[in-house]
C-alpha cells in the first residue's frame, strides 16, 4: 500500500494491543451497564439449570413448535449473496434428539459443522416476508397475520406426524424485538420501531394466541396451544450452542455470539450482577442456591453504553460519526455501525467518497449509484476481493457504471485495489472490536481472570496462570450466526486471530484459556424449540 493512501486509511488502523486495552475497557463497561442500565443487559428467566440440566432431566425425543418472528435477516448460512435484509418469521417443528439417539450412529448428513452428530432436527418449517403494510397495521392485524401461518404450519403437522387434536401443544417464541420477561412463558414488548406500529408495551403471549385462536376454528379442528418459552434471539441462540455442544471439564460452552445485520451477544451472569429492578422470576431446581445460579443476560451490546469505551481509545473515526449523524436515530448504537452487516457497506461508500472528493471528484462527475445512500451494499463489498485487479474492475464497472464519460472520471485498476483496502480495513478493525468485546464479556462473566489495572508490565512474569502454570487449558467455545461474520472478507478468520492475540497479551505466549469460535447456525430459530423441552424438563423435575 503506497503511503499517502495507508496514511488515508490509518484512521482504521486496529492492531492487537489496541484490541486486549478495548477488551478490558469493555469488561468495566460491560460490569457498569449490567448493574446500572435499564436498555442493556437484560436478564431473562433461563438459569443455568435450564441452559445445563443435571443428570436425569435428559431431554428424551419429543416435537415442539416454535414461531420466529425475526426482524434482521436469517438467510440460510450456506448462501454467501445475503448479508443484510428485511423482517421474516419462520414457523415449524423441531424435534429434539436425547443424549441417547444423538451419540448413536448418526444417520447421513445429521452432523453439525464440527463433525458431531446433531441433537435435534427442523421439520415442516416455513418463512414468510413480513411486508411493510403488516408493519403499519394495527398489531391486531399483524398477530391474526402470525397466528394464521402458525396454524398452516400445525396443521401440516397434524397431518404429516399424526398429533392428536386434542392434545394441548407446548410453544416455543424466539422475537427479536426488545422485551422485558419477569417469567419465562410471559414478555412484554417495549417499542419496535423499524417501521412497526407497536409503540407502547404489548403482552407478546396473549397476542400470539388469540391470532392462532382466530385461525384454529372448527373447520380445522386444530390442537390448542399453549406457550412455554419465550426469547429473545440471542438468548435463544446460546440455548441452541449450549444444548448441540459437547461440553466436558475442559471445554465450556460460553456464550452466544450473533453478528449479521446486527450485533449482539448472550452470556449466563450471576444475580448479584444485575439491579433488582431488572431480575426476572426465575425457576430453581431444589438443591440449587438461587444466588449462586447465573442466567441467561440479552447483553444488547452495541447500544450506546459502549460508546464511551470506543472513544476512550479514538476508534470512532470521522467516517463513523458521519454514518451515525444520518441514521434514524443518532448515537443509539455505535458499536452495531462499526461491526454489522447493516451498516459496513456505507461505512465503506462514505470512505470511498471521502477519497474520491479529495482527488477532485464530486457530485455529478460519479457513478449515480455511488452517490446514494446504502448504494454500496455490504453484500457487495463482501466480496470484492482479488484474484486479480482487472477482475476487480470489471465487477466494479458492472455495479457502478460511469454514464457521464465527459466528467473526466473511470474506474481503474489502481482505484478497485484501493476499494479492496478500505473494504479489508473496515473488516480488521469489525473483527477486532467484536473479538474485544467477547473477551470482555467473559471477563466480566468471570470465565477469564483479566489482571485489575493496566500497568506495563511484564505480562508471563506477573499474572497467574501465566504459561499455563495455574491453570488447566480451558476451551471457552463461543456460539456464533450471521451472514457478516461469515461472509464479510475474512471476518471470521480475523476475529479467531484476534482472540488468540487478546489472550497472549493478557497471559503471555502460552495462555491457560483459548476462547473459540463455534458455528450455531439459525440457533436463534432452533433454541426456541430447545428451550421449551428444557423449560417441560424442569417442571417436571421441580414438581417431582
Amino acid at each position: 500500500m503506497e503511503p499517502d493512501f495507508e496514511d488515508y486509511l490509518r484512521p482504521l488502523d486496529f492492531n492487537a494491543e489496541t484490541a486486549h486495552q478495548l477488551a478490558r475497557e469493555l469488561c468495566c463497561t460491560f460490569k457498569q451497564l449490567a448493574a446500572e442500565s435499564s436498555v442493556q443487559f437484560l436478564a431473562t428467566p433461563v438459569s443455568e439449570s435450564i441452559l445445563r440440566p443435571p443428570k436425569g432431566s435428559e431431554m428424551g425425543s419429543s416435537i415442539f413448535v416454535f414461531p420466529y418472528f425475526l426482524f434482521r435477516c436469517k438467510n440460510s448460512h450456506a448462501d454467501p449473496r445475503y448479508i443484510s435484509g428485511g423482517t421474516n418469521l419462520r414457523v415449524g417443528f423441531v424435534e429434539l434428539l436425547g443424549k441417547e439417539d444423538s451419540t448413536s450412529q448418526p444417520k447421513p448428513g445429521l452432523q453439525n459443522g464440527n463433525g458431531h452428530p446433531v441433537r435435534l432436527r427442523r421439520q415442516l418449517e416455513k418463512s414468510w416476508p413480513i411486508l411493510d403494510h403488516l408493519k403499519n397495521e394495527h398489531p391486531d392485524e399483524l398477530f391474526s397475520w402470525i397466528g394464521k401461518c402458525i396454524a398452516e404450519v400445525i396443521a401440516d403437522g397434524c397431518q404429516s406426524f399424526g398429533l392428536p387434536r386434542d392434545v394441548t401443544l407446548p410453544l416455543g417464541v424466539t422475537f427479536s424485538f426488545p422485551m422485558v420477561q419477569h417469567t419465562l412463558s410471559q414478555a412484554e414488548l417495549m417499542s419496535m420501531g423499524k417501521g412497526f406500529a407497536i409503540t407502547s408495551k404489548a403482552d407478546l403471549g396473549s397476542h400470539l394466541l388469540k391470532g392462532y385462536e382466530n385461525w384454529r376454528g372448527s373447520e380445522r379442528e386444530l390442537p390448542l396451544i399453549r406457550i412455554v418459552a419465550i426469547a429473545n434471539d440471542a438468548v435463544s441462540t446460546l440455548v441452541s450452542f449450549v444444548y448441540q455442544s459437547q461440553e466436558s471439564q475442559s471445554r465450556k460452552a460460553a456464550m452466544g455470539l450473533i453478528c449479521g445485520t446486527g450485533s449482539n451477544a448472550t452470556i449466563p451472569l450471576g444475580q448479584s450482577m444485575l439491579h433488582p429492578s431488572k431480575l426476572p422470576k426465575v425457576e430453581i431446581l431444589n438443591g440449587h442456591n438461587p444466588d449462586e445460579q447465573r442466567i441467561a443476560v440479552n447483553t444488547e451490546w452495541s447500544i450506546n453504553g459502549t460508546a464511551p469505551a470506543l472513544r476512550s481509545l479514538g476508534l470512532i473515526s470521522k467516517w463513523d460519526e458521519q454514518l451515525d449523524a444520518a441514521g434514524e436515530v443518532p448515537g443509539f448504537q455505535p458499536l452495531e455501525y462499526m461491526t454489522a452487516g447493516r451498516y459496513l457497506g456505507e461505512l465503506g461508500r462514505l470512505i470511498l467518497l471521502d477519497y474520491l472528493n479529495n482527488q477532485g471528484f464530486a457530485g455529478e462527475a460519479l457513478p449515480t449509484k455511488l452517490q446514494q445512500r446504502f448504494g454500496l451494499t455490504t453484500t457487495f463489498l463482501s466480496h470484492f476481493k482479488p484474484p486479480n485487479p482487472s477482475a476487480l474492475l470489471e465487477k466494479l464497472e458492472v455495479e457502478f457504471p460511469v454514464t457521464d464519460t465527459n466528467s473526466g472520471f473511470a474506474w481503474t485498476e489502481d482505484m478497485a485495489i484501493k476499494i479492496y483496502k478500505i473494504a479489508k480495513a473496515i473488516e480488521v478493525r469489525a473483527a477486532g472490536i467484536v473479538a474485544a468485546a467477547t473477551v470482555g464479556l467473559l471477563a466480566c462473566a468471570g470465565d477469564i481472570p483479566l489482571r485489575e489495572s493496566l500497568e506495563h508490565e511484564s505480562t508471563e512474569q506477573n499474572h497467574p496462570g501465566a504459561n499455563g502454570s495455574a491453570a488447566t487449558l480451558k476451551d471457552l467455545v463461543v456460539g456464533y450466526t450471521g451472514g457478516c461474520i461469515e461472509h464479510f472478507q475474512d471476518y471470521l478468520m480475523d476475529c479467531q486471530g484476534s482472540l488468540d492475540d487478546i489472550l497472549r497479551k493478557e497471559f503471555g505466549s502460552e495462555p491457560p484459556f483459548r476462547v473459540t469460535l463455534s458455528p450455531c447456525h439459525d440457533g436463534g430459530i432452533t433454541g426456541a424449540g430447545v428451550l421449551c423441552g428444557a423449560a417441560q424438563a424442569q417442571y417436571q423435575l421441580t414438581k417431582a
